[in-house]
């Protein structure tokens, strides 16, 4: 099975060490993403971080081959979950016709100060 790593523009670059996606075969896996803009920035609300995360996501996979109908799994981590409602409301409208399976887990932090959540896929590439 061809095995590759995807490094989109578009997105923040990343250390040789981290990989923002890997394609193998028909899958990809996406890496948490955080809600970076092409800046190294992250602002705003849960909504707009989520929207961020999901943006990334997009360019991710649009590179690897794959659209965001092909995400079967989301796990969401997130570092209030009272906030996750917003979150909830974003993921609706992207995935709305094809909503995939999902975890949501609390975390004491994320990488950053800022971020509220980090979001990882899994994308099966059909017909």
């Amino acid at each position: 099975m061809k095995r590759s790593a995807i490094r989109p523009a578009g997105i923040t670059p990343t250390p040789a060490f981290f990989v923002p996606a890997v394609r193998a075969g028909n899958t990809v896996y996406v890496s948490g993403q955080l809600a970076r803009d092409a800046e190294d920035h992250i602002t705003g609300d849960m909504a707009a971080q989520t929207r961020r995360c999901l943006e990334n996501i997009r360019i991710i996979l649009d590179a690897a081959g794959a659209r965001m109908e092909h995400v079967v799994k989301i796990t969401a981590f997130m570092t209030d979950m009272r906030l996750a409602p917003q979150a909830w409301a974003v993921r609706a409208e992207i995935f709305a016709a094809h909503p995939p399976a999902s975890t949501g887990v609390q975390v004491a932090a994320l990488t950053r100060p800022e971020a509220l959540i980090e979001i990882e896929v899994i994308a099966v590439i059909t017909g």
